[in-house]
């Protein structure tokens, strides 16, 4: 497949640096779909040519947006569109949230509910050990892609979710609606490897890691509302961290 020349205009008399313009617009095409994930890119020296731009301006406008995940660059193949990831601020919000306001359309499948005891989710939400808590696990995908399964562990008080409304619903939206607010949590991220039961609910062939993120959240007055131990599609997801050392 041939790749189409985009529109892009390049404003010299702007303090904005060229490569930056170029990188933006660039962006804006993929984000609003006018590239789709797997096109082809166009030929840097074509796109220099085009722009009457320089070869190391285009090269760094397309750098920047491999750096984010937007361009893949194969060898033999050139430059094509990233799959689409759902890019995550470390921030108090779903899962179900971000997709959504990312403009995806997230399902949900509930793998399994129950009410039972676990010494590390229990110790986690700050509950005696033998505390009966409920556990969730869910599939989430993401236009019809999967993307993550996700288990959660949640004190008694919050014992009345029910399977249908985890089917339809954003947790921390449910929780919301039941008067109670996250305001402060406990996060880790990492990755490993995907278990058996994982590869199977993720789609996973070969020898792609997962990336994890565990999390302890809880209300204003300290009590703990969830306990989540996520793992993720790494082609899939990105975290983004912000630093403010104000």
């Amino acid at each position: 497949m041939t790749a189409q020349p985009l529109s892009v205009t390049i404003d010299r008399s702007s303090p904005v640096p060229l490569y930056h313009q170029l990188a933006q617009q660039l962006s804006a095409a993929i984000s609003s779909g006018v590239l789709q994930p797997g096109d082809p890119f166009e030929n840097e020296t074509a796109l220099a040519q085009r722009l009457r731009l320089s070869r190391p301006t285009v090269r760094r406008a397309i750098g920047e947006l491999v750096d984010h995940g937007l361009l893949v660059r194969r060898r033999g193949l050139g430059t094509t569109v990233a799959s689409r990831k759902v890019h995550r601020r470390a921030e108090l919000t779903s899962l179900f949230d971000d997709l959504q306001r990312s403009g995806r359309t997230p399902q949900t499948t509930v793998l399994s509910m129950e009410t039972t005891t676990d010494e590390r989710a229990a110790a986690a939400l700050d509950l005696p050990a033998g505390t009966p808590l409920l556990a969730v696990v869910r599939l989430r995908t993401a236009d019809g892609s999967p993307l993550a399964v996700l288990h959660n562990w949640l004190p008694p008080a919050l014992s009345d979710l029910t399977e249908t409304e985890l089917a339809i619903r954003g947790l921390y939206a449910l929780l919301r609606e039941r008067g109670v607010k996250p305001v402060v949590a406990r996060q880790s991220i990492g990755a490993r490897m995907p278990t058996a039961t994982e590869r199977k609910h993720l789609k996973i062939r070969g020898s792609q890691p997962l990336l994890t993120m565990s999390r302890m959240a809880f209300d204003a007055q300290g009590g703990g509302i969830e306990f989540g131990d996520h793992a993720y599609r790494s082609d899939g997801y990105t975290i983004n961290l912000m630093i403010d050392e104000r």
